[in-house]
């Protein structure tokens, strides 16, 4: 879980984990202009693409290449382990 809490504890992955909130499947291309336009982050590619292997590390995204094209993708389950850690699941009156 440590890599989790690494991962959360950078803004500019937050916001790139908000941008796939927002609209799943991106590449990074879009994910950057995104973040320019949005949050007026002007990363570079590379600098984002660092933060997108940190989160896909950590298993909070998921890439698949179709062609030439690699698409990204949240992966909510480790943020469910870590609700799941500290609040109960609701019970039933």
């Amino acid at each position: 879980m440590g890599d989790i809490y690494k991962a959360l504890a950078d803004p500019t992955r937050r916001k790139i984990l908000d941008e796939l909130t927002d609209r799943n499947g991106q590449t990074l291309f879009e994910i950057c202009a995104r973040l320019a336009a949005k949050h007026q982050l002007a990363s570079t590619r590379q600098a984002v693409s660092q933060h997108l292997d940190v989160l896909e590390a950590a298993g909070l995204v998921e890439s698949r290449r179709e062609g030439r094209y690699k698409f990204h993708f949240i992966d909510p389950t480790p943020l469910r382990r870590i609700a799941a850690r500290w609040i109960p699941p609701e019970e039933s009156p």
